[in-house]
């Protein structure tokens, strides 16, 4: 169940980035952290930020973003410049894309297999939210 996250833990994940995140999604993390988004014909499963306000959230998002972009980097064909932010269970990613020192708003889907990428949104704030 996702909860509601303090703007520090983003400028933390942000920092550790190197890059700052896109305001859309700054604004749907801080609102609940994690959950699901729908998106081009998948639900996908959102990486949540780190929080270390307590054990509890600390073990709730030890999967974060920068752990899981970190993991994915290590595959061939995952995007150098890119950032995870959710799965749909079978090896796809939703992602940004890096430009210079922040993530760009549009969201993308990474294909595992091909290593296709197909924009999905304009912006994080037209996925939907169940």
């Amino acid at each position: 169940m996702p909860f509601p996250l303090d703007d520090k833990y983003l400028r933390s994940a942000e920092e550790k980035l190197g890059a700052k995140l896109p305001d859309g999604y700054r604004r749907a993390m801080m609102a609940a952290n994690g959950g699901e988004v729908a998106g081009d014909v998948d639900d996908w499963c959102l990486y949540p930020i780190m929080d270390s306000t307590d054990k509890k959230r600390l073990a709730r998002t030890c999967n974060d973003v920068v752990a899981e972009t970190k993991r994915l980097s290590e595959w061939e064909r995952f995007p150098r410049q890119a950032l995870a932010i959710a799965h749909n269970g079978e090896g796809d990613q939703l992602l940004f894309l890096r430009a210079n020192d922040r993530f760009e708003a549009a969201v993308y889907r990474w294909s595992h297999e091909t290593g296709e990428l197909t924009r999905v949104a304009e912006d994080f704030a037209q996925l939907e939210r169940p």
